[in-house]
């Protein structure tokens, strides 16, 4: 059982097998640009995902020497193991977070577009399948709400009749959301495209790779960092943790602002005969969403046909969710490297409650569950105020202390002004639609220039920030995720807890 207040653990060595990782690139896996660690870099990145890939782009871009440094394989953290889908939250979020969302699908969109990133970007559309009266309320008034906004008013539909409810395979919602702005990808095949091209376009080694290389600490030594790693030390001008939900394993004021929480996701065998889902689906359970996509044509595999005999391709249903099965909602986990066997049961079963995937399909209680292909687990950074941290971290927030062992870790005495420490992460399992650009505006604020990205004002690091969330718990009810979504009034600072 985890502790929410707990601080996070380094990523665990093993890790389960992730349906994402199964085409792994050969130029990253194990990859060392420099044979030894270098002693000095300007900027240090820890973290190998979409935030810190971004971020590092960004910098290498402007010229700034660049070292990143992951603990285990590159992208093998969240961005390697979540879902596969891309989709803004539009329709429970405030103006501000929802265009700042749809900006950043625009840009992941016409990034793969543009540079012809292999990557199975595909619109599909995303449906938020309601099965609560509750709920449903709590959607009219958003739908209604979103109409004050010409801009937003077509992005997400609200949907209630029983025929178009059949026809989108959620025979027993109560109503649902539709939201054209919605695509399923494969995120490791995008990360990892840019880190090649990272590492390929630098002769000057302005990139600097360092795979396997897992940060102990960090501390302060006069106007420098000093990054602790199991291969020695680098002194840096700049640190950025690109670590979401490690963070508080280098930074221990955000214990319990970004609370480490195992989800898990499986690559499902559907049942015969062949089909294809058309949308994305969404649902929640309590507090904790749901979700499934539904590979395409691109990608399939051999499964025994009813007979034993027989072999037939077929696409799987990436699903995950179940999360609330597990022992307080596996909070405070921070190792990947096993699955929940109650969540495994929910997810083979569950699905066929909830999408009548077609109509030879029985639902779960005369079917017999689905097979899993792949099951794993990822670690996602529950922010305790449902928002990403961005930002430089205040000196306030990182003072001297010592370690368990009775280490002591140096850091500011005083409220100096710049500390050059600067954090991004935090995504409460909804980074596909916010890191690459929450990248990019990190990567400017390192090098105090005008930002191109333009962050909603509640996401900004703070210590007055950090003090207030401490108050907030984390929503765990179908009451509390009601509670989370914004208020009527237009210039509400809620903002939605969203998996």
């Amino acid at each position: 059982m985890g502790d929410s207040f707990a601080q996070a653990e380094l990523p665990s060595l093993s890790s389960t097998r992730s349906y994402w990782h199964r085409d792994p690139s050969e130029i990253l896996m194990g990859h060392r640009t420099t044979t030894h660690l270098p002693g000095r870099a300007e900027v240090v990145v820890i973290g190998s995902g979409m935030t810190g890939t971004f971020a590092a782009q960004t910098l290498v871009a402007d010229g700034r020497e660049v070292l990143m440094l992951e603990a285990r394989e590159a992208c093998w953290g969240a961005t390697g193991r979540n879902g596969g889908h891309c989709q803004p939250a539009v329709w429970d979020s405030t103006p501000e977070v929802a265009r700042f969302e749809l900006e950043t699908y625009d840009f992941i969109q016409e990034l793969i577009k543009n540079h012809h990133i292999p990557c199975d970007w595909k619109v599909v559309g995303g449906v938020h399948a309601i099965y609560s009266e509750d709920v449903l309320e709590a959607a009219r008034r958003q739908i209604d709400r979103l109409q004050r906004y010409p801009d937003l008013r077509n992005k997400a539909f609200l949907i209630e009749d029983p025929g178009k409810l059949a026809t989108l395979h959620i025979p027993k919602a109560v109503g649902a959301v539709y939201q054209p702005k919605a695509a399923q990808f494969w995120p490791y095949k995008l990360v990892a495209h840019l880190l090649e091209n990272l590492l390929q376009d630098d002769p000057n080694i302005k990139f600097n790779l360092q795979t396997h290389t897992p940060v102990t600490s960090i501390e302060r030594s006069q106007r420098e960092w000093i990054v602790n790693t199991d291969k020695g030390q680098v002194y840096a001008q700049h640190v950025l943790l690109a670590t979401n939900a490690y963070s508080s394993h280098l930074l221990d004021s955000m214990t319990g602002l970004i609370v480490p929480v195992r989800g898990q996701v499986c690559a499902l065998k559907p049942p015969l005969p062949d089909f294809q889902l058309p949308h994305s689906y969404v649902w929640m359970k309590g507090a904790d969403a749901q979700y499934v996509i539904h590979r395409g044509q691109d990608d399939t595999e051999v499964q025994n046909g009813h007979d034993g005999k027989s072999f037939s391709k077929y696409r799987p249903l990436i699903f995950g969710g179940e999360r609330l099965a597990a022992d307080r909602g596996d909070q405070g986990i921070s190792r990947d490297d096993q699955i929940c066997p109650i969540i495994s049961q929910q997810l083979r079963r569950n699905i066929l409650d909830a999408i009548k995937l077609h109509e030879k399909c029985s639902d779960a209680a005369s079917a017999p569950p689905l097979q899993a292909s792949h099951e794993w687990t990822g670690i996602m950074g529950y922010s305790r105020d449902s928002s990403p941290w961005v930002g430089e971290v205040p000196a306030s927030m990182f003072r001297d202390r010592r370690t368990e062992n009775g280490q002591l870790i140096h850091g500011f005495s005083g409220n100096e002004g710049s500390t050059n420490l600067w954090i991004c992460a935090g995504y409460t399992g909804h980074g596909m639609p916010v890191a690459a650009r929450c990248g990019i505006a990190i990567g400017e604020m390192i090098q105090r220039k005008p930002s191109t990205v333009t962050l909603p004002e509640h996401w900004v690091m703070s210590e007055e920030r950090g003090e207030r969330a401490k108050e907030i718990v984390i929503p765990e009810t179908t009451r509390d995720f009601i509670r989370t979504l914004p208020s009527d009034e237009p210039d509400s600072d809620n903002v939605t807890f969203y998996d």
